[in-house]
C-alpha cells in the first residue's frame, strides 16, 4: 500500500499581503502530477486545508480544482482530508456522507457522542487491511461529553483528552493502522520550547495544546499536520510533513515536499520525501544596497540593508522594487538603530502572555490562569 502524506495547504493565505493564489495552484498541480506518476492508493491531507475558517470564494475554487483534478486523474485513489485548527470543522464536515461515496473522505468533526468513534477508512492490498483513522483537530471542550472532565468538572488537558479519545478505539494489532491527526505532538520527555516553530503557526499560551507522542505507538504510521517545518516526532514513522509551500519568511530556504509512505506486510514501512519546487522561492537577502541589487530575482524577497550611511529613501525603494518585483519588505540594519532594534527584538521574543505578565507584574497563579484562557480564546477567535 502506497499513500501520500501532506498537510497545511493554507489555501487563501497571503504572504505579507502578497496573494499566493498563483503559487498555490502551481504547487497543487505539482502534487497532482506526482500522484499521477506514483499512483498512490490514497492521498492524505492532515488538516489546515484553508488559512481561514471562513475561506474566500477564490480559496474554495482553488481547493475544488485540486480535489476535482485528483478524483478525475486518479479515480481509484482514496482522498482523505481532516480539518485543522485554521479550518471550520462543521464546514469541512458538510456533505461528508455524499463525498465518501465518491472516494473522498472529508472529516471535519471528531466523535460527538458516546456512540460515535474516530472515522475509519479501510483499504485493502495483498497483505490485508490498512486502516486509516481520521481524527480532525480536537480541543478538550469539543469532546468532553465523551472523554469526561476532571474532578472539578473542568476540561481535561489536551494530552489526557487525546489519550482517552484514542484509547476508546479497538485497534487491531494484526492489521496495519495509520492515524491522521492535526495536533501538537511532542516526543516523550521533550520540552515544547525545544521545537522549532514557524512564524505562520498559531501557538497557545504555555503550550497547553502539547500532547505526548507516546500515545501514537500503537499505529504503524502517524500522518501529522500542524507544524509547518518537516519534523520527525521521535520516530521515522511519526512525522510532520510540513507545508507544501512556505507560509512565512521564517520558512525561507526550507525544502518542501510530500512524504510517500509504502507499507508492506505488518511492520514493513518505508518513507520517501518527494521534493516540491515552488513557482517562486521565499528568500532573505542581506547586505549593502549595491550588493543587494546585484542579486535581482523573481522570488519573494525580504531585503535587509546593512548600509551605515544614510540612503535616499525614495530612490532606494524604487531601485529595490525594480530589482525585486515580488518584494515582501525592506528592513534597515545600522548602528544608529541598533539600540532600538535590540529593544524591538526583545519585545517580539515575548509572547502575549509574557508581555501581559510583565505589565501586570503582581498577578498571582489564579490570575495568570485566567489570563492564559483569555489570550488563547482571543487567538482562536482571530482565525474565524
Amino acid at each position: 500500500m502506497k499513500f501520500f502524506h501532506l498537510s497545511d495547504l493554507h489555501i487563501g493565505l497571503k504572504l505579507i499581503n502578497r496573494d499566493l493564489r498563483e503559487d498555490q495552484e502551481y504547487i497543487l498541480r505539482q502534487i497532482t502530477e506526482l500522484a499521477v506518476r506514483e499512483q498512490p492508493g490514497a492521498v492524505v491531507v492532515a488538516g489546515d486545508l484553508y488559512d481561514k475558517a471562513v475561506p474566500s470564494a477564490e480559496a474554495v475554487e482553488v481547493f475544488d480544482h485540486f480535489i476535482a483534478g485528483l478524483s478525475e486523474k486518479l479515480p481509484d485513489t482514496s482522498v482523505m482530508l481532516i480539518s485543522g485548527n485554521h479550518d471550520s470543522g462543521p464546514r469541512v464536515n458538510c456533505f461528508r456522507s455524499v463525498l465518501s461515496r465518491q472516494n473522498v473522505h472529508m472529516i471535519g468533526m471528531p466523535p460527538g457522542s458516546g456512540e460515535e468513534f474516530i472515522e475509519k477508512v479501510s483499504l485493502r492490498d495483498e497483505y490485508g487491511n490498512v486502516n486509516f483513522y481520521l481524527l480532525p483537530f480536537v480541543k478538550p471542550s469539543m469532546v468532553k461529553q465523551i472523554v469526561g472532565t476532571d474532578e472539578n468538572g473542568n476540561n481535561l488537558s489536551y494530552d489526557e483528552t487525546l489519550r482517552r479519545l484514542i484509547g476508546r478505539e479497538e485497534i487491531s494489532e494484526t492489521e496495519r493502522n495509520v492515524l491522521v491527526s492535526h495536533q501538537f505532538y511532542l516526543p516523550a520527555g521533550k520540552n515544547a520550547d525545544e521545537v522549532d516553530r514557524m512564524d505562520s503557526e498559531i501557538r497557545t499560551v504555555g503550550n497547553i495544546d502539547a500532547v505526548s507522542a507516546d500515545i501514537l505507538k500503537k499505529f504503524d504510521y502517524a500522518a501529522l499536520g500542524h507544524i509547518h517545518k518537516p519534523m520527525k516526532v521521535g520516530s521515522e514513522f511519526i512525522r510532520y510533513c510540513g507545508t507544501p509551500l512556505a507560509c512565512s519568511v521564517s520558512e525561507a530556504g526550507q525544502q518542501k515536499g510530500i512524504i510517500m509512505v509504502e507499507m508492506g506486510e505488518k511492520g514493513d514501512v518505508k518513507t520517501t520525501v518527494l521534493p516540491l519546487e515552488p513557482l517562486r522561492q521565499v528568500r532573505v537577502i542581506r547586505g549593502e544596497l549595491e550588493e543587494v541589487l546585484r542579486q535581482a530575482c523573481q522570488d519573494y524577497v525580504t531585503v535587509i540593508l546593512t548600509d551605515r550611511a544614510d540612503l535616499d529613501i525614495l530612490d532606494m525603494q524604487d531601485r529595490i522594487r525594480s530589482a525585486f518585483p515580488y518584494l515582501l519588505e525592506i528592513r534597515r540594519e545600522n548602528q544608529r538603530k541598533a539600540e532600538y532594534e535590540r529593544k524591538a527584538v526583545s519585545e517580539r521574543e515575548l509572547d502575549p502572555f509574557e508581555l501581559c505578565c510583565t505589565f501586570l507584574k503582581d498577578a498571582d497563579e489564579e490570575e495568570k490562569k485566567i489570563l492564559q484562557d483569555v489570550i488563547n480564546t482571543v487567538q482562536e477567535a482571530e482565525q474565524r
